[in-house]
């Protein structure tokens, strides 16, 4: 925003000023020095005059006051006195060396003439022989009086001072002249100062104009607006500061699109990263953040700018930021956030000019959670298979070396041995068919067999076998009970009828391996706008809530102790969960810790008639 100059500020102001004040400097010192040379020289002039007047007159009266008789001289001096005129001679007297007053031009004073003068000046000069002049003014007329006393000596060369000659002159004249010189002066200098004030401004707009343009082209670009362009008046400094600015304005503007078309491209490719990336200043402080960035970080753009980096990706209790410049290692970075835990690389790189002067630091940031998980997965996974193989391994070669040293002679022990070594056999068998089967899940390899069947009917074929078992010799003590709450409604679904029912059996199996003496296990069957939902519950001794969310995770088990000595695998509920997910289906479980356990799953359902099927 430009702001606004007052014009007392401006140059269109100071110029002219400028002027004027040199100007007004210029005529003082010479109008000073004018005047006084004016005036020096005008009265210098006066004396020179008035002196040639008065020594005309000595010369004329240095033979009469030489003369004997006294009335004679008396009206010699009177006659020369009345012949001698001048327009500025004021009064003009004739002294003789004892003072008295011989002759005075002034008829109206004639009757000082034989009296001895009163002045004190005249009785000086008859007494020291020198000649004085002065100013004085007169009191009657205010008028500037110029008067010289001059002595009369002896024309005999003895140095006789025979009189004295008084001169009364109107030097006024003089100043007036001198006054009315000063006047056409100073008139002349009020011209020159107008003239000079019309230049100065023709001057000052002929220098403003060019540089008002100029300002207002800078401010513009400053803007960023480069459309303008400074009119060059002439071919000065100002004109090739003008062409300047217009070179400057193109060049900037190319710049400017370059650095926008950089600035763009960078945008582009920080925003299409599948990595994250924070720069920072020399200081820390994040200038810079992609979108990646921001969701790995759970952080808006607003509050990353300008915080310590240190602090976004809490690294300040286990580096300093000069540490963190001086580490080329990659840093593994656990970031806990509102929704989830992420495990991040960081890749760090200095921002260093040729000079050698840090500005900066660069960040990369790779999300590894799903690496990190498969990884942890793979070493669990690696653990879990050579536990559960050890163990019927070490069972199998245990009882087979007994067998080998002798065993398999006792009628009695080698049955037993015998049973244990194909029951282990067995285990191990269904766990790698289980894995097996997963690995061709995982892979996509595993088809279904669809067909369309009455999802009552197979549930209820399901818990007919189960009940047949619960009823055989070895669960017959138990007590367990199998309670049915199904839908009137005739369900038909389309699925793999044996896939399906190996979650049913993987489900019920863990029921009743895990109810108490008596327990009930009850089976729903119901549907909704949209889906058919079958849930299972028992009444054993329930799912921790920690185990909930693991609860469908490879080999995992709640109670693994007992889970082993019941020869469970921790691979059905995960196969289960794959089948589900494969017909389109969901599974999930919600438990009560000693009251037992209900798991549910959900089918997509597209309710139809029976006899729509055979149309």
């Amino acid at each position: 925003m430009n702001k606004k100059i007052r014009f007392i500020h401006s140059i269109h102001f100071k110029i002219p000023m400028l002027f004027i004040f040199l100007l007004l400097v210029s005529l003082q010192l010479i109008g000073a020095y004018f005047i006084r040379q004016l005036e020096t020289k005008m009265i210098s002039n006066f004396d020179s005059q008035m002196s040639l007047n008065s020594g005309f007159l000595e010369k004329t009266l240095q033979p009469i006051l030489q003369g004997s008789d006294p009335e004679k001289v008396e009206d010699a001096v009177q006659t020369i006195l009345g012949d001698f005129t001048g327009s500025d001679i004021l009064e003009t007297q004739v002294v003789d060396g004892q003072g008295y007053i011989l002759g005075i031009n002034d008829q109206t004073l004639q009757t000082v003439v034989g009296t001895k003068s009163t002045d004190r000046d005249v009785q000086q000069v008859l007494l020291l022989g020198t000649a004085t002049t002065y100013q004085y003014v007169n009191e009657n007329t205010n008028n500037r009086v110029w008067k010289s006393i001059s002595p009369i000596f002896s024309q005999d060369n003895t140095g006789t001072i025979i009189g004295a000659l008084v001169m009364e002159s109107n030097i006024e004249t003089v100043y007036t002249q001198m006054n009315q010189t000063v006047s056409i002066f100073f008139n002349a200098s009020l011209v020159a100062i107008g003239i000079t004030i019309f230049l100065a401004v023709i001057i000052s707009r002929g220098i403003t104009r060019p540089i008002s343009e100029m300002r207002r082209q800078t401010a513009s670009i400053a803007e960023g607006d480069y459309s303008g362009k400074v009119t060059v008046y002439g071919e000065d400094e100002l004109g090739q500061l003008a062409e300047t600015i217009n070179d400057l304005s193109y060049k900037v503007k190319d710049a400017q699109e370059t650095t926008e078309s950089e600035r763009q491209r960078l945008d582009s490719v920080l925003k299409h990263m599948t990595d994250g990336v924070v720069a920072t200043d020399r200081r820390g402080k994040i200038i810079i953040i992609n979108s990646r960035a921001m969701d790995l970080l759970s952080i808006a753009q607003e509050k990353a700018i300008g915080q310590s980096i240190m602090k976004v990706l809490k690294l300040g209790e286990q580096f300093t930021f000069r540490q963190l410049l001086e580490t080329q290692d990659e840093l593994i970075l656990n970031i806990a956030t509102e929704d989830q835990d992420a495990i991040l690389r960081g890749e760090f790189s200095v921002i260093q000019r040729e000079s050698g002067f840090i500005s900066g630091l660069v960040c990369v940031l790779s999300d590894i959670t799903e690496q990190e998980k498969v990884e942890e997965e793979r070493r669990s996974f690696v653990s879990n298979v050579s536990h559960e193989l050890r163990t019927p391994l070490t069972s199998v070669k245990s009882y087979t070396e007994s067998l080998i040293e002798g065993a398999w002679e006792d009628r009695e022990l080698a049955p037993e041995f015998l049973k244990v070594i194909a029951t282990e056999t067995d285990r191990m068998i269904r766990m790698i068919s289980d894995l097996l089967n997963l690995s061709r899940m995982d892979q996509g390899k595993q088809e279904l067999n669809l067909e369309f069947i009455s999802i009552n009917e197979l549930v209820s074929h399901i818990l007919d076998r189960f009940e047949m078992v619960l009823n055989s010799e070895q669960y017959r003590d138990k007590g367990y009970s199998i309670q049915r709450d199904f839908t009137q409604r005739k369900l038909w679904v389309e699925i793999d009828q044996d896939k399906f029912t190996q979650v049913i059996d993987n489900i019920m199996n863990n029921a009743i391996k895990y109810s108490p003496d008596g327990g009930t296990i009850t089976c729903r069957l119901m549907e909704t706008h949209n889906s058919v939902v079958i849930s299972i519950t028992d009444e054993g001794l329930g799912i921790p809530r920690k185990d909930i969310n693991h609860i469908f995770d490879r080999f995992y088990r709640v109670d693994k102790a007992r889970a082993r000595s019941m020869g469970g695998t921790g691979l059905g509920l995960a196969i289960s969960k794959e089948v589900v997910h494969m017909h389109g289906g969901k599974i999930w479980v919600s438990s009560v810790e000693n009251k037992g356990s209900t798991f549910f799953i959900s089918l997509p359902y597209i309710p139809m008639d029976e006899e729509d099927e055979w149309e």
